[in-house]
Parts: structure tokens; C-alpha cells; sequence
């Protein structure tokens, strides 16, 4: 409670959380524990359409909703991917979130994540040089 309470990057607000609740119906969960809503009416839309929320898990970052449900949210199903699910094509990877800034993040050789050595150029390189 108290984390809900200090913390806005955990996840929804107490003000947002409670509006939510209250104006909106659990559509489903993805495999990363987002939970996503619907209002029950459009009395608080701005295009007469209903409104949809997701209230992320952990840390909010839009690269954490997969793309059936990113569809959904923008208005692009009409389903959400609880009652149409989208074909899954041979060649689809599975959905990974941005990690950029993570432990988990792509490091190339040279970089300085990983110790800053690399392969020394050869070539055609010709280092620049003021004159």
C-alpha cells in the first residue's frame, strides 16, 4: 500500500488506480503480468469511443506491451486479444521489451560496457589528423 502510495514508477497511482477501478472492467492480462481496461461507457471519452488503460507491472514503459495488445489499445481490433487472438506467424519472434539501459542490453566489442577494447582498424582507415 504504501509503495502504491510513493512510488508512481511502480505501476498505476492511487488516484489512477482507483479511477480505473471504478470506471473501467478488467479486458485481460499478457504474459508479462500488464493488466489491461476498458471503460464500461463513453462518458469520459473524447471521440465517443470507450476509453482502454494498461497498468503496467513494474517499472511503466510502453516496449512492454506486445503488439496484439498495443493494437487493441490504439483502437486497431475491435477484440482484444483475449477473444481474437492474432495468427502467429512461422517467421515472429517472440515480444521483448526495450532493453536499453538494462543489464540486458546489446553491448558491441569496443564498447565500454565491455572493457573498451577492440580490434584495431585495418585497411583502408586512415586515422584523421589536425594540421
Amino acid at each position: 500500500m504504501l509503495k502504491a502510495i510513493f512510488t508512481w514508477w511502480n505501476g498505476a497511482t492511487i488516484g489512477a488506480g482507483f479511477h480505473i477501478k471504478r470506471r473501467g472492467v478488467l479486458v485481460g492480462q499478457d504474459d508479462y503480468g500488464n493488466r489491461y481496461y476498458e471503460a464500461r461507457d463513453a462518458r469520459d471519452s473524447y471521440d465517443g469511443r470507450r476509453r482502454r488503460w494498461v497498468i503496467y507491472k513494474g517499472y511503466p514503459d510502453a516496449s512492454k506491451v506486445p503488439a496484439e495488445w498495443h493494437g487493441w489499445l490504439h483502437y486497431t481490433f475491435d477484440e482484444p486479444p483475449t477473444v481474437a487472438p492474432l495468427p502467429r506467424r512461422s517467421w515472429e519472434k517472440d515480444h521483448q521489451p526495450n532493453l536499453t539501459g538494462t543489464i540486458h542490453a546489446w553491448r558491441p566489442k569496443g564498447s565500454i560496457t565491455r572493457g573498451g577494447e577492440r580490434a584495431r582498424a585495418t585497411g583502408d582507415y586512415e586515422a584523421w589528423r589536425p594540421e
